[in-house]
């Protein structure tokens, strides 16, 4: 392999005006062996320069996390390769810069996940061999690779699994660990006057605190408990340390100090919550030392973080009465309040400048749940627990200086502005109880305010027109309606609404923002019906200049990147097109001009995965209401749109294009394939489409939409072989097997046996080696649910007597064995109301439609019986066809990673029996037709067959 070549191509990869070139080669030298060596001997030799060593690491990660193993666990390359990139990742990780450490880390992390402990038993050994007791650089690469270890223990639930991981390392690494510790502070003693060592040991001393944490997340080691005096003695010694050595001259930019001390109010944090009975003794000091660094650091943007962990430990130590009685008199509350509350509330010079310069940044530190490490939040999170523990006295307390700051505001509204700012948010704080949930704001408030009235006698004055008010001052206003929404009743929003819209016209951009965040949670907002507290008349009214205003400010800019900048805007445009429905369509053309343009230039350089995320929920909503009446306009504009996604390889896009495509499918209302539509399929049964897990679901649901529509299509060229072989690709894998299910039951569904007669055997063969050689209890639900579905279809020329002869075929003998042995008991496992309304379909067209259980499978009737009779017992009722489009919380999604469903265009379960709602009724009809039909016989089976009792319950359903 020619790694100059390859190291030259990785360097292009991050360069936007050649990536994508540089992607495809790249992409053919992986199919190469020893591919990922050669990436990491890139990363090793200096020659290759430092952008192309960090190119070929980012793309070592993430090779790794997509070729390391398959869902079961099992290698995807060469044994030799797994072995020498084991053996060589580590001593590579420890050798080179940090900036390639971090993504190396990464990858490490990726293959401990897959391998740790068990089938890498030796790394912890291999970690603790190269630690020393004197070279920093050396020892912190060793860290730094444990850090990204052990830190995957964070978020885990607690397991014997878990708990044995920890415990090997810990046997290991526990004894190194607090030696280093104790060699790394006998070394900034003797550097404290040497600044290039100290600070490399106060890297160590950093990586410490962090693994200090991963290794106690869980549970208190024990050899931490007997030495947890001297380890408290230690984080009380760094947490008050100073050395102006370690002191940065930039204002903005922490240094190594901040990071420590940052790192053991962690700790501290978490001692206080999990391990109060033993840690509570050494407590007291850290809480004056938090109180000295609180009332002396100074307003600098550098000590944000160092400000909001100290914050944090006292929030996590005052939700013990205990700990939280020390505040609990007038005096103390208000020194408390003045000298650590208001100073972090208070805007500062750096907040402002941030709001006009970044002002994004600015809107995104600021909302919640994305401000836990700024100053404002942690200072309000202390204030709420306090209020938690001291309701009345907190309240009169913070009520005073919200009183005191209002009237200075009012002596002089241009010079105080700032004042005011202080008391709206210092309201705020003490007026939520609880934190402010996405779909509804605070439902809970405190009892003693009104947030109604407050609002109206001062913050809502700033939002009425005319008002020459500071542009914070209007955000303060906007996100108190967002915060208190549900506490506002419908008649006061009609007035508030309409001041949101107004301000979307503003000519400041976290103002007209904020106005758009505001007026998208509004239209989400529902009573205790669940009916919109914002009428439809009063959107629709509105909606053409809303929508086109709402483009407008979005295509300001046509840049890429900034174009994509703002996802709130376009979260605003989804949210209006959700709520007015088909009443979009007398501007249809128009936003489908602006969704076109839109899509062309981000397609250029997708940069913003939340923008492009709801910019594709907003084009299923328009696609969804607006394309069944002009579907031939939809499909000529948008298929070449979409098909130059795929042509362009815009992978980011690929997974919402092809649920788009489904949506355009079913938006028309005629049932046929277009031209356009067959031209799409053979493209997507191209095998790379397919090797992208974010692509499969929705793939999946194309191809079953298409499936139906076009059957004669799907014969055609062996598709029919390809989408089998999809089929068994799928249904190997534990993560996709319900993919291929579901594949599977719409070829059924939609083609004659004829069709699939001749690969049902293979099918099989499949499904039942699966079940023989990894079996889950998933899997088999799966196989029953298919098994009955089969049988459900015999109206199709399917059915059980179809299922069993082929299976037969496969082995004599083997449909008793399955049918008893897993069919028949797992079928009253099913659960989901769709599930076991198939079940009882099936099982009652086996009583009377199958020769077979008629008259060689006689106790295979009687038993086929019981099972319908346990089934009605509890009885499938009618799947919701509740209309609601569900909001998706971004911050839960990994964008990039895996699928993202389009809640805009989700499809319901399919229930391919829709005419069946009482399936009681339906079984009881059914029976005594045929019965009638076959001149008594099914009575006679019965009769023959059954015991008494089970025989009068069937009587029921049979009329007698």
């Amino acid at each position: 392999m020619d790694l100059q070549r390859l190291a030259s191509v990785l360097e292009a990869s991050l360069d936007p005006s050649q990536n994508k070139q540089a992607e495809i080669a790249i992409s053919q030298e992986e199919r190469k062996p020893g591919f990922s060596l050669a990436l990491l001997q890139i990363v090793a030799a200096e020659i290759y320069g430092s952008t192309a060593r960090l190119a070929s690491a980012l793309y070592f990660k993430n090779f790794v996390r997509r070729s390391w193993t398959d869902d079961v666990g099992t290698y995807k390359l060469p044994e030799n390769e797994v072995t020498a990139i084991k053996r060589e990742l580590i001593g590579l990780m420890i050798s080179v810069p940090s900036n390639i450490q971090y993504q190396l880390g990464d990858a490490v992390g990726v293959i401990a996940d897959s391998d740790f402990w068990e089938r890498w038993d030796t790394l912890v050994d291999d970690l603790v061999s190269r630690l020393t007791p004197d070279d920093s650089r050396i020892n912190n690469g060793v860290l730094q690779v444990a850090h990204s270890i052990f830190k995957r223990w964070r978020p885990l639930y607690r397991s014997d699994e878990l708990f044995t991981e920890i415990n090997h390392v810990l046997a290991k690494f526990g004894d190194p660990f607090l030696a280093l510790l104790a060699s790394t502070d006998r070394l900034i003693e003797q550097n404290h006057a040497n600044k290039a060592p100290l600070t490399l040991n106060f890297s160590t001393l950093n990586l410490l605190m962090k693994l200090l944490y991963d290794l106690s997340v869980q549970d208190l080691p024990p050899l931490f408990e007997d030495n947890l005096s001297s380890l408290t003695s230690l984080l009380h010694k760094y947490l008050t340390y100073d050395n102006p050595l370690l002191h940065t001259d930039d204002e903005n930019e922490a240094g190594p100090l901040e990071f420590v001390k940052s790192g053991i109010f962690e700790v501290l944090g978490l001692y206080v919550q999990k391990y109060e009975d033993v840690f509570g003794p050494f407590v007291e000091q850290f809480v004056g030392s938090s109180w000295n660094l609180l009332t002396t650091i100074g307003p600098e943007v550098k000590y944000d973080i160092l400000i909001s962990k100290s914050l944090q430990f006292l929030t996590s130590l005052t939700r013990m009465s205990q700990h939280a009685q020390p505040f609990g008199s007038d005096g103390t509350m208000s020194q408390v309040v003045e000298r650590v509350i208001l100073p972090n509330l208070t805007l500062r010079d750096s907040d402002i400048e941030l709001f006009e310069d970044e002002p994004i940044e600015f809107i995104r530190r600021d909302l919640e749940g994305s401000d836990s490490d700024t100053r404002r939040r942690a200072a309000t999170d202390f204030l709420q627990q306090l209020l938690t523990q001291f309701p009345k006295m907190v309240t009169e307390i913070v009520l005073r200086y919200v009183n005191h700051y209002l009237s200075d505001y009012s002596k002089d509204p241009d010079a105080n502005w700032k004042s005011k700012d202080t008391a709206v948010y210092l309201y705020s704080s003490i007026a939520a109880k609880g934190t402010v949930t996405a779909s509804q704001g605070v439902k809970s408030v405190n009892d003693l305010l009104n947030v109604v009235d407050f609002f109206q006698a001062n913050a809502g004055r700033d939002l009425l027109p005319d008002t020459d008010v500071k542009p914070i001052l209007k955000v303060d206003a906007i996100k108190y309606l967002y915060v208190f929404r549900s506490q506002i009743n419908q008649d006061q929003w009609r007035g508030a609404f309409q001041l949101l819209v107004a301000h979307l016209g503003s000519s400041d951009y976290v103002v007209y923002t904020y106005a758009a965040i505001a007026v998208e949670r509004a239209l989400a907002l529902t009573n205790d019906q669940n009916q919109p507290i914002i009428s439809h008349s009063d959107v629709s009214n509105l909606s053409a200049q809303l929508l086109q205003h709402l483009f407008r400010l979005i295509e300001k800019n046509s840049e890429p990147a900034k174009l994509q900048e703002n996802e709130f805007l376009m979260r605003c445009i989804m949210r209006v097109l959700i709520v007015i429905r088909e009443g979009v369509l007398p501007i249809a053309d128009t936003i489908l001009a602006h969704f076109l343009k839109i899509t062309r230039i981000m397609s250029q350089n997708p940069s913003n995965p939340r923008f492009y995320y709801y910019h594709f929920e907003a084009l299923g909503a328009f696609i969804r209401f607006a394309s069944p009446s002009q579907p031939s306009k939809f499909e000529s504009e948008l298929y070449p749109l979409f098909g130059g996604v795929l042509q362009h390889e815009v992978h980011e896009f690929m997974p919402y294009v092809f649920q788009l495509f489904f949506a355009l499918l079913e938006a028309n209302p005629s049932g046929a394939l277009s031209a356009s539509e067959i031209s799409l399929i053979q493209p997507i049964l191209a095998p790379e489409l397919w090797a992208s897990k974010g692509n499969i679901p929705a793939l999946v649901r194309l191809l079953a939409s298409i499936i139906p529509r076009g059957p004669l299509e799907i014969i055609k060229d062996d598709r029919l072989q390809t989408i089998l072989r999809i089929f068994q690709q799928l249904v190997l894998s534990k993560a996709n097997e319900t993919y291929g299910f579901e594949l599977l039951e719409c070829i059924i569904a939609s083609m004659p046996p004829s069709s699939i007669e001749p690969f049902f055997n293979t099918v099989l063969q499949v499904l039942l080696t699966r079940l023989q050689n990894s079996k889950t209890e998933a899997f088999t639900i799966k196989f029953v649910r298919f098994y009955h579905f089969v049988v459900a279809e015999d109206d199709k020329g399917y059915g059980a007597d179809f299922f069993l002869n082929l299976t037969e075929q496969v082995q004599a003998g083997l449909f008793v064995q399955l049918y008893l042995n897993i069919i028949l008991p797992d079928t009253q496992k099913l659960v989901r109301a769709l599930d076991r309304k198939i079940a009882v379909i099936s099982l009652t067209k086996t009583l009377t439609s199958s020769p077979a259980f008629a008259e060689k499978y006689k106790k295979g009737w009687g038993y086929s019986c019981e099972a319908l009779l346990k089934l009605l017992e509890n009885p499938p009722v009618p799947v919701s066809t509740d209309d609601t489009i569900v909001d998706q919380d971004v911050d839960d999604m990994s964008f990039g990673v895996g699928f993202t469903q389009l809640q805009t265009i989700k499809r319901p379960p399919r229930d391919y029996w829709p005419e069946i709602k009482d399936v009681k009724k339906w079984v009881s009809e059914h029976l005594q037709a045929s019965n009638v039909g076959q001149g008594g016989k099914i009575v006679t089976y019965a009769n023959e067959r059954l015991e008494q009792g089970t025989r009068r319950a069937l009587s029921a359903y049979l009329g007698q």
